[in-house]
């Protein structure tokens, strides 16, 4: 599978599956708790990467503009410099693990706000703990609330956050990533020997991740999903 295939379709036997199956899940709760599909917005993708959201709003209808660094793009990214995408001129920004990665956040929000009509809204994702994982760089992971100001002194209003993968479980995944690591350098066996311990550590990690108190999961996640919105509008 090409890494957008496990995104949009995460595999139980794959050292990801926990936060790959939580980001499903958050996209697919945030999109229909607050009707953020109706009726059929223009949608930019920041960081876009190889698209693996892309037929959730494809497939709702919704116009998506797809915009990154490189690669078969509508819209190139270039740092620090203003989008080729005009004022006022779409209804969604979605931004999917991809701030831990930019270096000036400032701009890369400030972009985001500029694009968005008055009532328009941001739905980002990005780390609150995980590897080291530079993609080509890798730069930041947040706190709950840290996230939220980051987002806020921009101009945004946050509507909702949703924290994927509380401490007990993320603990499991990081574990898991270290065996992975190990057992694919034993040739032909490795990787036999890996999908069976990536099903029994992704089922314990779910398990405990159910058993982990609110209080504690929603403010040490691994992965925060946050909805804001862009003041204005009807």
């Amino acid at each position: 599978m090409n890494h957008g295939s496990r995104r949009l379709s995460p595999r139980i036997w794959q050292h990801d599956w926990l936060a790959l199956s939580g980001l499903r899940r958050s996209l697919d709760e945030m999109l229909a708790e607050h009707r953020l599909l109706e009726p059929k917005p223009v949608i930019a993708d920041f960081g876009c990467g190889d698209r693996p959201y892309e037929p959730i709003f494809k497939e709702a209808g919704c116009r998506y503009i797809a915009c990154d660094l490189e690669g078969p793009v509508e819209i190139r990214i270039i740092a620090g410099q203003r989008l080729d995408l005009a004022d006022a001129s779409v209804d969604g920004v979605v931004s999917f693990q991809v701030l831990e990665h930019v270096w000036d956040i400032d701009w890369y929000l400030r972009e985001a706000f500029r694009i968005l009509k008055p009532g328009g809204w941001l739905l980002l994702s990005t780390h609150g703990t995980w590897l080291y994982h530079p993609h080509p760089t890798d730069f930041r992971r947040w706190t709950r609330p840290g996230l939220e100001d980051e987002i806020s002194a921009r101009g945004f209003t946050n509507v909702a956050t949703k924290p994927i993968a509380g401490p007990l479980a993320w603990t499991l995944m990081i574990r898991l990533i270290a065996y992975r690591e190990v057992l694919n350098k034993i040739p032909l066996i490795g990787p036999l020997l890996f999908a069976p311990l990536a099903v029994v550590m992704n089922l314990r990690a779910k398990f405990e991740d159910a058993c982990t108190p609110k209080a504690i999961h929603s403010t040490n996640a691994s992965i925060y999903m946050t909805l804001s919105r862009k003041p204005g509008g009807a």
